[in-house]
């Protein structure tokens, strides 16, 4: 029985699909004015294990996540610079050059990771005519009002709202991010529509304003439109953007729908580098193209999957460097099965089936997967165990390959495998076996040789089997 975390009512919950069979999920994107770090990388590696591992327990999953490309200002406020358009003056190019561009980046970066692709990727600026209908339907509930050409959405009408970040209104208007702005009835009030300055760029007109939308309104408008204007399975997004940005959909989306938005809030923590939250402002990022050259994708993804999605991580380069190393252990056990699935060695019975229970209980355990890697490990320990005494034989290596198969499914490594490794390569291999077996180490060596000269190295086992990977 899987059990996810709901951020909402903090407490983890059996997971009831709305609609039997089918999950209907949508993730908060990134702000496309710069390439993706490595908190980025965590975030959406996270989720797409938690779509895999809901694919694997049969569910069809409607995955969106969107690329935020207008509204979301300096310091997630309500005034000052868009993030994008301040991006484009410094580089004196259109904004939807640099949107473009980091969007390019952005996939380039989880097609590397291995990410699903998301069944919808939509983009506010396709949106404007839909946002400008959700907010005048707001206005005419009674949730919005304008002043000076801009919309707001008054809290006060909503009087749940808090109840995702777990504050209070009165401790929220005391708190730092609420901005004073007299154009406000209450504080705590959230921009809708935001009446542009003559300098502003991105702007569109409106029944209010030449202006553009707020940064929340956005996802409400876009998961409503794409998961069919109804409560819908499980949101994610980062956790430090509980208060304001979640908080704010909750309300408008649920004063709009009349109804719950969400079932569930499935929220990841952050990737801190020496204590300290990763960011741009704060000059401590990883990009994630350079950790992808250094490491590669496989380990990167070992590495997030090595801590749980609401735990914080800590980047440093040692613990990459350990998840690299670890990854070659998978690989090399990989190898070792599948040269073993044709060897002539007595069968053990060996019982994948519990692994396969022991895995399915972390990964049902609120995505567990720290503890679902440490089965992986065991079975590598015990496997490579029996390897050593003979009592590993061909079936055994061909039903542990299978349950591989379905585990990493999820997991979402690529590792070089046998059926990667050139036909030509394997045929030296196979000829090196058989001068082995007829005690022919000098022809042995030559094709050692060989195998070497075009990229590959050829490491011995037990019982003359051997396995094969790139240099």
């Amino acid at each position: 029985m899987l059990k996810i975390y709901n951020t909402l009512t903090r407490q983890k919950e059996e997971f009831k699909p709305i609609h039997a069979g089918k999950v209907s999920m949508y993730v908060c994107g990134p702000t496309v004015y710069d390439h993706c770090h490595l908190g980025h990388g965590r975030g959406y590696v996270s989720m797409d294990i938690l779509r895999r591992y809901l694919e694997y327990s049969g569910y069809e999953v409607r995955y969106i996540m969107n690329y935020t490309d207008v509204g979301h200002l300096v310091n997630d406020g309500e005034t000052g610079e868009d993030k994008i358009e301040r991006k484009a003056k410094a580089e004196k190019v259109d904004p939807i050059e640099i949107t473009n561009l980091y969007i390019r980046s952005a996939e380039e970066d989880f097609n590397a990771l291995n990410i699903k692709p998301a069944t919808f990727n939509p983009r506010p600026t396709q949106y404007i005519a839909q946002i400008i209908k959700f907010v005048e339907e707001l206005i005419k509930k009674g949730y919005a009002y304008e002043v000076n050409g801009s919309v707001y959405f008054s809290v006060e009408k909503f009087p749940e709202y808090g109840k995702l970040s777990g504050r209070k209104q009165e401790d929220l208007i005391a708190g730092s991010r609420v901005e004073v702005n007299e154009e406000k009835k209450n504080p705590l009030d959230f921009a809708l529509w935001i009446k542009a300055t003559p300098e502003h760029i991105l702007k569109w007109e409106s029944p209010w304003s030449l202006g553009y939308p707020g940064w929340h309104i956005e996802c409400s408008v876009m998961s409503c439109d794409l998961l069919g204007q109804d409560t819908f399975d499980i949101h994610g997004g980062g956790n430090e953007n509980i208060f304001p940005h979640n908080e704010n959909e909750v309300a408008q989306s649920e004063a709009y729908l009349g109804k719950k938005m969400a079932n569930s809030w499935t929220l990841w923590n952050m990737v801190l580098t020496d204590g300290e939250k990763m960011s741009k402002s704060k000059g401590n990022q990883a990009n994630l193209k350079d950790a992808l050259q250094k490491y590669g994708p496989a380990a990167i993804r070992l590495w997030i999957a090595s801590s749980h999605y609401r735990s914080i991580m800590n980047y440093s380069e040692d613990s990459l460097a350990q998840a690299k190393a670890n990854l070659q252990k998978i690989n090399d056990f990989v190898l070792n099965m599948e040269a073993l699935a044709t060897s002539e060695n007595p069968d053990s019975n060996f019982d994948v089936k519990l692994y396969q229970e022991r895995f399915e209980a972390a990964m049902d355990d609120d995505f567990n997967t720290p503890l679902a890697l440490s089965v992986v490990f065991e079975l590598i320990t015990e496997a490579n165990k029996l390897m050593a005494q003979s009592s590993l034989g061909p079936n055994d290596a061909k039903k542990i390959l299978a349950f591989w198969k379905r585990l990493n499914s999820v997991f979402g490594f690529i590792l070089q495998g046998q059926a990667e490794i050139p036909k030509e390569i394997l045929e030296l291999a196979k000829e090196r076996k058989a001068a082995r077996e007829n005690k022919d180490f000098g022809k042995s060596d030559q094709l050692r040789d060989k195998i070497a000269e075009r990229g590959y190295i050829i490491e011995d086992l037990k019982d003359n089997n051997y396995s094969i990977k790139e240099k």
